[in-house]
């Protein structure tokens, strides 16, 4: 009975480990050496995130360019001929080729006119002077400029954070590589023992089969830890921009906890995402007050010289129009009424999705904290464990080897061992990833 609970427990904790291990990301064939600082420097080379969000603010940048036409005339060239026996066009194009002769009054020619031509030359200008809602519009696509800078800045540190924890997630899925080629190496070793003693009569066969039983479950463990390796290789492969080659991992240096402090922990309210949202409120205020403004009567300057002949490419009679144009749409339906509201509705709810930000930020802060705390009481904890499961092996793999402990007794102390040593890894995982997180969520750009 006792047996049997041993047999059971020992199952349990390599069926724990195994899976654990299944989710983790692992590899091994083609190996290609890596560190970090190589990986960052590729991923911000590489990173497709990054380069759309690039693309987004030179867009945005455009746009704010193209509004300089507030500010600045429109000048537009034309070329036109015509032709038409209209009474009053047919007199006309005489007016404006200046060809006018007594002749020309005659009721009967007036009446029923041939057929007249005009080429006509004109270079139109159009002035802006005062158009208030467009001036502030302009400025509400100088804060999305602002917007998307603070955006594109946000990507590539997130896009950072996120290759740091690929890396050290592949860093562990070595790690744990190792733990489990030095565990099945040792349960190798007690499965042979164990058969030279089913030899000698001193076990029995259920012994021999339960070691077999572990180096099977090892051996899978292993395996599916293998295989994932490649699968974490691509993802930061991905994440750089590079194309993986079939078969090809990452080797990365060793898993070392980072020396880091809670107490370093402060918000920053001059996050890059923060910003972003704050300009983001700046620009619906701008064009909440673009749409307010559509009630001011605007004010245009325009001219226009044309050249009038007769004759095609033959420029002259030259004559000019110029003036100023005020105008006031004094309603419009409902239209500018609803679209100011709209307008100041989504200044509002940008206030607001600005202060819930601001709020998950410090929560995430706090939240980070605490993980450091945990994460580092962890490591020590496991560490200590490591230390009694190497001591508590080695006592009884001495009292197996004088027949005072059972096959189970043994299996189930390297069990232990590996658990505590695979525990360790993953805190120092755990508490190198805080880590970067606390770099981004306390960062001030």
């Amino acid at each position: 009975m006792n047996i049997c609970f041993h047999q059971l427990f020992s199952i349990r904790l390599w069926t724990g480990i195994f899976g654990f291990l299944s989710t983790l990301v692992v590899s091994a064939q083609h190996v290609e050496p890596l560190t970090l600082e190589q990986a960052l420097v590729a991923v911000e080379k590489g990173n497709a995130q990054i380069r759309v969000s690039e693309i987004e603010r030179r867009i945005s940048a455009a746009d704010h360019r193209s509004t300089d036409a507030v500010f600045l005339p429109q000048v537009s060239l034309g070329y036109t001929a015509m032709v038409t026996d209209n009474p009053l066009n047919a007199f006309g194009f005489l007016l404006q080729q200046r060809n006018v002769s007594q002749a020309d009054f005659n009721p009967a020619v007036l009446n029923h006119p041939s057929a007249a031509d005009l080429y006509n030359v004109s270079l139109d200008v159009k002035m802006p002077i005062f158009n208030l809602d467009m001036i502030y519009a302009r400025k509400g696509a100088k804060a999305m400029e602002k917007v998307n800078a603070h955006k594109a800045e946000y990507t590539r540190r997130y896009i950072r954070f996120e290759t740091q924890k690929a890396y050290t997630q592949l860093q562990f899925a070595h790690c744990a590589k190792s733990v489990l080629e030095l565990a099945l190496s040792d349960v190798r070793r007690i499965h042979e023992t164990v058969l030279s003693f089913e030899k000698q009569g001193l076990v029995q066969r259920s012994d021999v089969l339960n070691a077999q039983v572990q180096v099977n479950t090892i051996e899978a463990a292993l395996a599916n830890a293998e295989s994932n390796i490649t699968s974490a290789s691509e993802g930061l492969a991905l994440l750089m921009g590079e194309k993986q080659v079939e078969g090809m991992v990452y080797a990365t240096d060793s898993l070392m906890p980072l020396a880091s402090s809670a107490d370093e922990l402060v918000f920053s309210p001059h996050r890059a995402d923060l910003r972003a949202l704050e300009a983001a409120s700046e620009a619906t205020d701008w064009m909440a007050r673009s749409a307010q403004s559509a009630f001011i009567p605007k004010v245009n300057a325009f001219g226009t010289f044309q050249l009038n002949n007769g004759k095609p490419f033959a420029f002259k009679n030259e004559a000019y129009m110029m003036g100023i144009n005020l105008t006031w749409n004094l309603f419009q339906g409902t239209q500018n009424i609803h679209k100011t509201r709209s307008a100041l509705l989504k200044s509002e709810k940008m206030r607001e999705e600005l202060k819930n930000r601001t709020d998950q930020i410090r929560t995430e802060v706090d939240k980070n904290r605490r993980d450091l705390v945990v994460s580092d009481f962890e490591i020590r904890k496991h560490g200590m464990s490591v230390a009694q499961a190497e001591e508590a092996l080695r006592i009884i793999r001495h009292r197996f080897d004088e027949g005072l402990a059972s096959t189970t007794d043994l299996l189930q102390a390297q069990a232990q061992l590996s658990q505590q040593r695979l525990g360790r890894a993953q805190a120092v995982m755990q508490h190198n990833i805080a880590h970067y997180y606390r770099q981004l969520i306390t960062s001030s750009h």
